[in-house]
């Protein structure tokens, strides 16, 4: 099938408006690179505290500066459901480095943070910051400068991104992305949600709520929501990293086992030492970020990717913008209903076709790139399958044809809606994104009031108080990631869910992020400028009229500019976030972080 247009000309101006950020980057990864071992070119000195407490079998290779040498790196920690299954991988890949005539060396760990732990909490504050701190953690890692490829290991919502961004500035290495898997269904997720708006009523009490969110989080792997968490492992696929397969495998199981040993083989086998070289810098190119957003859009993935794969994308040399996101959502259709866009979860989307039958479907429309480098080798459609043990050994079968549950799961000519429900909003309130994959279309326009909240204690107090049983919307601003470092506002949904299904016309406009389950209510996110940079946010006053109209892309105060925009803006007070939580260590990167759009970086 031929390339859709609008995919092909998004991709060239990409790539035109990237031309010298991208030429700068490719001519730096190949001044990295060196012929042969990366350790051979280290001193005597620097490569036996490489590997002076290897066993001797490993240190005789390592010695001889012929085999591969990887470096795994793991966000590994007991606490977090996703992340424990992790504690076993390095021994599994260490094996499989060793039979493919390789060596695999853990180099270093990042921290993993857990919006779910720390969501109205002010720890929260950090979790932005998190990405480029896990990014900078992994060029530490990789910093010895004695390896020959990576293994990064990592699931969850910020920590992807951040292993990502520290593996492209390291754009020689071959890098393997190499995933946990999801926690197996337990309380459904709109069952949950319907616990928490109950709780939020005050109908049920916390014994009960908590008992609920036990049941939905239930053991190892990832949340089974389709958050952020599970869109990384989507577009880590989309994008050629995992091995064809690997995102929604259960951890514990056979299969993830031998998914997890393949990828230490094949990190072996894609190094400069061998024929196959496949460094990270060709895999992440125009095409395979344009394929990311495309996949993002078809599975009605995360929000807080218009964040994060325009900072992956700057890592890389490419610029991307929320244009390309608009533009391209414009003629890619949603194809999938997974919570908080449908009653089903990431197993249930995993049984129906899962990937492979997302990435066949998405190629025969002419809507991703085949054309690309991937760590399993050329051309995207090596991923249109899924993986499978024949008598104990790993191996690949075409995805199925036809979705196993169309509830859940469509193929591109019946798609659950036309466009890929992810949508630019843009007027004199500054520009921001929306997700509309899970609101109705008759929620998706709101002419009402403005109540204007500082940060989101206030907005739960007002609820509380029953000042909010009206029609209206919520400003929540001083919530970017300059104010406080941008944290997630999805504690504030059970209480705008109970106002909008008593009837009440309600939406939420921010300068935050709403999270990865953004869900029915309209929400205008990630505003930018943002208040504290001198966003129009700022001179907005409760009792203004504003207009969200998510079919149209408006966001509007509706008086005229020069009514409202000479306004003396509010401000933020510094003292509010400064200490507690380890927030001070951070004030260095709010007074340094890019706008939403610009991926808010720090670097």
């Amino acid at each position: 099938m031929a390339l859709d247009a609008t995919v092909s000309e998004v991709t060239q101006t990409i790539r035109q408006r990237s031309a010298a950020t991208r030429s700068a980057y490719l001519a730096r990864v190949r001044a990295a690179g060196t012929d042969g071992s990366a350790r051979a070119r280290a001193g005597c000195a620097n490569a036996a505290h490489a590997f002076a407490a290897f066993e001797p079998r490993d240190k005789i290779v390592l010695r001889e500066m012929r085999a591969p040498n990887l470096a795994i790196v793991s966000s590994y920690n007991d606490m977090l459901s996703a992340h424990q299954p992790l504690e076993a991988f390095p021994a599994l890949l260490k094996d499989a480095a060793r039979q493919a005539g390789a060596v695999a060396q853990f180099a270093g760990g990042v921290p993993a943070m857990c919006d779910g732990v720390t969501q109205g909490q002010p720890g929260m504050e950090l979790s932005l910051f998190s990405r480029d701190t896990i990014a900078m953690a992994t060029a530490i890692a990789l910093s010895h400068d004695v390896f020959d490829a990576t293994l990064l290991l990592g699931v969850c919502d910020k920590i992807v991104p951040g292993l990502l961004i520290g593996a492209l500035h390291f754009g020689h290495l071959p890098t393997v992305f190499v995933p946990a898997g999801p926690m197996t269904s337990g309380l459904s997720n709109s069952e949950k949600a319907r616990i928490r708006q109950l709780h939020a009523q005050g109908k049920v009490d916390r014994d009960a709520l908590l008992q609920a969110e036990m049941s939905a989080y239930h053991g190892p792997g990832t949340c089974t929501f389709y958050g952020t968490a599970n869109s990384n492992q989507m577009l880590m696929e989309v994008m050629g990293l995992h091995l064809p397969g690997a995102a929604f495998v259960h951890p514990g199981t056979e299969l993830r086992d031998a998914l997890t040993r393949a990828a230490g083989t094949r990190a072996a086998g894609i190094t400069r030492l061998g024929k196959d070289y496949t460094p990270i810098a060709d895999v992440i190119d125009e095409r395979a970020i344009v394929n990311g957003i495309v996949g993002l859009l078809a599975t009605g993935g995360s929000t807080n990717h218009t964040i994060h794969l325009v900072a992956i994308a700057r890592a890389a040399g490419i610029v991307v913008n929320w244009d390309d996101f608009d533009a391209l959502s414009a003629v890619v259709p949603l194809i999938a209903r997974i919570y908080p866009n449908g009653g089903a979860d990431i197993n249930h989307f995993h049984a129906a076709g899962g990937m492979g039958f997302v990435i066949a479907q998405l190629l025969q429309a002419g809507l991703l790139h085949d054309d690309v480098t991937t760590v399993a080798g050329p051309g995207l459609s090596r991923y249109a399958c899924e993986p499978f043990l024949l008598d104990g050994v790993l191996t690949w079968r075409e995805a199925p044809a036809q979705s196993l549950d169309p509830e859940v799961l469509r193929p591109v000519t019946d798609p659950f809606s036309p466009d890929g429900g992810l949508k630019l909003m843009a007027g004199n309130l500054g520009r921001a994104v929306i997700k509309v994959s899970a609101v109705k279309p008759e929620h998706r326009r709101i002419e009402a009031p403005a109540i204007v909240f500082d940060d989101q204690a206030q907005f739960t107090q007002a609820f509380r108080d029953g000042q909010l049983r009206r029609d209206f919307i919520a400003v929540i601003r001083f919530q970017g990631p300059r104010a406080n470092g941008m944290p997630e506002l999805h504690k504030l949904t059970p209480e705008l869910g109970v106002l909008q299904d008593e009837g009440f016309r309600v939406a939420l406009v921010t300068d935050g992020r709403m999270s990865g389950a953004s869900g029915k209510v309209p929400a205008a996110i990630h505003v930018t400028p943002e208040s504290a940079a001198g966003g129009p946010l700022a001179r907005v006053r409760t009792g203004d009229r504003l207009l969200l109209d998510a079919d149209t892309g408006e966001l509007r105060l509706l008086a005229a500019d020069d009514q409202w925009l000479t306004r003396e803006p509010a401000t933020l007070d510094p003292t509010i976030n400064a200490f507690g939580m380890g927030r001070e260590l951070f004030a260095g990167a709010r007074e340094r972080v890019s706008g939403a759009e610009a991926g808010a970086t720090t670097f």
